[in-house]
């Protein structure tokens, strides 16, 4: 073995050897029961970021273990043809050559974006390998691919069979830029810090005016009513009048609707059905005219009269100045408010009416919702459930066509003979009128559409496949909480609708990966970001996986930082230590993939072996309770401070005793550093999977080892002293600078006779000459340590200062005071015991009762140097 490890050479050499031996197919386990998990795609555009390595690295963690619990387990990766994101690549690089899509038409500029795809699509999933993701390569999916295109064009085409897909106007949000509608997630809100107008708007009849205020007072010109609420008091004897609408002189009524907050700016809002999506419910409630007065480009049309081609912002400014000459501005403030930009190209965002294809929603809600209120599906944690039924509860209908051309183009002609709309699987040829003067619906389908098909897409639907058969309903869904409505919801609706099942039984939820200075999320527009393949080239693979899962507390947003991730690289240096010192000084080699315990282990041994079964019992627990970061925590402590600090140091001990014992002390240490690698395989399974190749028998990779099954060992009780006893010891040398090889005669005292491996365990650990014998009388001029009923005793004479031992004793002591008393602080405080999470309040009870110990003890030994 090399003396250090190297990232770089090892990750390199196994990724391949895992996908050749197929390993990641879930054909590895023929017999086993299904698991299934499908990867959330990623843009087909895009590069590995943060928040890819840590979903994935969730992901293979569970896939990982499920494989090796002998589950015939699947994760099926693929990307998402991700209409927008993708067309806006393409038409950047027409741009650098002066053209437009336009310039190639629709199929030539669909061509060139295939061309695109078959030349730079693979960069994610070449990265996704790097990042070490056990994903099927044979059952790998596109959005756009041809199986899962018919999908999409069945379900279009049965829900507007069945009256849930309509075509009609309604508000949406369109971004001038890319001249398209957008979805809810391509719309980012940021704070903006502009003006609210308040305006005067006349009665008809002279009796005075009402006041509104507007952030956007260029939509004013399609103003087609002023609201107030039914019961605000002020304006009780105003509703049912006309007013005139300033500049334009249009007269608009006064009307009453509960939609109206009475708390913002005068409690009267003005109604831009056009324009605004309450305004348009008000309108439709009320019966208004919809006057469109800013364009697709972001202009005034012809019905903002003399503002007409003007651009929305620059008639903004010519509309105030316009109102201040006309004595119409009451007046203007300083407004904080979001506005929404187009996550592409930051243009902002203008709520438009506009005529667009739309999913009915409501008849989708309700078993969507029974799904996860009768525990057929489950959050991880819980509280995401209350989140999303909440959001459920207050839908709109759907907005799916996208003014693109890169995309499911929807399956809608237009006769325009007689005016039939025809909705088909197969395109057709001629109007039932008999005419052939057929045009397809130019816009595409919304990307989240044909994502929210996913989980049963990609097996195959709508045909009776044997993976669809075979591993639908998926068992666990990993992502983000940032797409629960956007990606989550709707496959869970579409699955019901089109399956009768759910599509996954667990969804984990997991945070975002962000800066830890700032708290702001992690992104290249933020110039925050963390390239991950950078990462990995420095750190290696297994180091970003294992900090990002141990700084990924179940449902809490991660912070990530260059040390955490060196720390997780020293780690990997230390399990390669520990196994190359197992195989190489302790020549342990051939370890069996499976079994092999010792039937008569030693007490060191069996004392490890218990331990063992313990952790991975408690793994399992956490494991299976998708406490990811729970679990490694524990076993990397388990690891470093139990079987590298403790178990490998009394291992050398006994590698001096007959042959039995030094039998079965090895086959100890090479069955629990299988077990440890194997534990820690889901998370680092490239270091890992190198040194099982030298440990073990050489029968069976490690990834599709079996995981652990640790037999039962009963602990000898004498541990417990000797670990305490052998820290103390450790700590007094090291307190007063005591040379290891310096003699140090140790006094050992208890009720029952301790057995002969831990006198010879503490001398070895310590360089110490322990004996049994009585308390020394007087105890003055001794240091005492005690453990389980064990105690010990130091003799100062010759060894130390007994002023200098005083001194030392009494600082300890008031630290030990301090930390007690902010202990008491925290636990007396209502505020903490009742928002803190009880294992936070019994983590801290427990370190107070610690902490007390520690001080009775130290008081103790204070007064006996007297």
């Amino acid at each position: 073995m090399n003396p250090t490890y190297q990232p770089g050479e090892v990750e390199a050499r196994w990724y391949e050897v895992w996908e050749s031996s197929g390993s990641f197919r879930p054909e590895v386990n023929p017999d086993g029961e299904p698991f299934s998990i499908v990867i959330p795609p990623p843009n087909v555009t895009g590069a590995l970021h943060t928040g890819h390595a840590l979903d994935h690295t969730m992901q293979d963690i569970i896939i990982r273990r499920k494989r090796m619990q002998g589950y015939a387990a699947l994760w099926l990766p693929g990307t998402d043809h991700a209409g927008i994101a993708t067309q806006n690549v393409v038409e950047r690089e027409l741009r650098a050559e002066g053209k437009t899509r336009h310039d190639l038409g629709r199929e030539a500029f669909i061509e060139r974006v295939w061309t695109w795809k078959a030349k730079y699509g693979s960069t994610i999933t070449d990265q996704m390998r790097r990042l070490g993701d056990s994903t099927d390569w044979s059952r790998e999916r596109f959005t756009f691919d041809e199986g899962l295109s018919r999908a999409v064009r069945r379900v279009f085409v049965t829900l507007y069979e069945e009256n849930l897909i309509y075509r009609a106007n309604r508000i949406i949000n369109w971004c001038p830029r890319c001249h398209t509608a957008l979805s809810e997630i391509e719309v980012e809100h940021e704070d903006h810090v502009g003006e609210l107008i308040h305006i005067k708007y006349p009665f008809t009849d002279g009796s005075g005016y009402i006041t509104v205020a507007t952030t956007r007072p260029e939509t004013m010109l399609g103003d087609t009513a002023v609201a107030v609420h039914p019961d605000d008091e002020r304006y009780r004897d105003a509703v049912g009048k006309m007013l005139l609408l300033p500049i334009l002189n249009r007269e608009i009524p006064v009307v009453a609707d509960e939609g109206v907050e009475r708390d913002f700016g005068t409690g009267a809002v003005k109604v831009t059905p056009a324009h605004d999506p309450l305004d348009f419910e008000i309108g439709q409630r009320h019966g208004l005219e919809q006057i469109v007065v800013i364009d697709t480009e972001a202009n005034i049309t012809r019905a903002g009269g003399p503002y007409v081609g003007m651009d929305r912002f620059e008639a903004r400014e010519a509309i105030r100045s316009e109102l201040r000459e006309l004595g119409l501005l009451d007046s203007v403030e300083a407004h904080s408010h979001a506005v929404g930009h187009c996550s592409r190209c930051r243009t902002v965002v203008e709520p438009l009416l506009s005529l667009q294809w739309f999913v009915e929603v409501q008849s989708l809600v309700d078993p969507a919702m029974d799904a996860v209120t009768s525990g057929d599906t489950t959050f991880h944690p819980r509280r995401w459930e209350k989140n999303y039924l909440n959001w459920m509860e207050n839908l709109h209908d759907w907005c799916v066509s996208r003014q693109l051309w890169w995309g499911h183009r929807i399956p809608a002609w237009y006769c325009d003979a007689c005016g039939e709309t025809i909705v088909s699987m197969d395109d057709p040829t001629e109007c039932s009128c008999g005419s052939s003067d057929l045009r397809q619906d130019e816009d595409v389908l919304d990307t989240w559409f044909s994502s929210a098909l996913w989980p049963f897409s990609t097996l195959g639907w709508p045909d009776d496949t044997e993976d669809l058969a075979k591993f639908y309903p998926t068992s666990t869904l990993v992502t983000g909480f940032d797409i629960i409505f956007f990606w989550v919801a709707r496959m869970l609706k579409m699955g019901l609708h089109f399956t009768g099942q759910a599509p996954f039984t667990d969804i984990l939820i997991h945070g975002m990966v962000r800066d830890v200075e700032t708290g702001a999320k992690m992104s290249k527009s933020a110039g925050n970001a963390l390239d991950p393949i950078e990462l990995i080239e420095e750190y290696g693979a297994d180091s970003l996986r294992l900090s990002l899962i141990q700084a990924a507390a179940p449902g809490h947003d991660i912070p990530l930082v260059l040390d955490s991730i060196d720390a997780a690289r020293r780690f990997g240096n230390k399990l390669w230590n520990a196994v190359r010192f197992v195989v190489e000084f302790m020549e342990v080699s051939d370890v069996p993939a499976d079994g092999g315990y010792p039937e008569d282990p030693g007490p060191e041994d069996a004392w490890v072996l218990a331990r063992l079964g313990e952790v991975t019992a408690e793994v399992d627990r956490l494991l299976d309770a998708y406490r990811l970061s729970d679990a490694f925590g524990l076993l990397y402590n388990f690891a470093w401070a139990e079987v590298f600090d403790w178990y490998l140091e009394m291992a050398k001990s006994i590698s001096g005793a007959d042959s039995a014992r030094q039998g079965a002390m090895r086959q100890t240490l090479g069955v629990v550093t299988r077990d440890v690698l194997k534990l820690f395989h889901p998370v680092i399974p490239f270091v890992t999977e190198e040194l099982w190749s030298h440990l073990g028998d050489g029968t069976t990779l490690l990834i599709v080892a079996s995981w652990p099954e640790v037999p039962h060992s009963e602990s000898p009780a004498e541990i417990t002293s000797l670990q305490g006893i052998v820290t103390g010891i450790r700590q007094f040398r090291s307190q007063h600078q005591i040379p290891r090889k310096a003699e140090m005669p140790v006094i050992v005292t208890t009720s029952d006779a301790l057995p002969l491996w831990w006198y010879n365990q503490v001398a070895s650990l310590t360089g110490a000459t322990p004996r049994a014998g009585d308390r020394p009388d007087p105890v003055a001029g001794h240091t005492r340590l005690s453990a389980d009923g064990v105690e010990a005793f130091i003799p100062l004479t010759g060894l130390i200062d007994v002023d200098s031992e005083r001194q030392r004793i009494a600082k300890s002591i008031a630290e030990l005071e301090a930390s007690i008393a902010r202990s008491r602080t925290k636990l007396d405080n209502p505020n903490f015991r009742d928002r803190a999470p009880r294992d936070v309040v019994a983590l801290e009870e427990q370190r107070l009762a610690e902490t007390e110990t520690e001080f009775e003890k130290q008081r103790i030994q204070l007064s006996e140097l007297d």
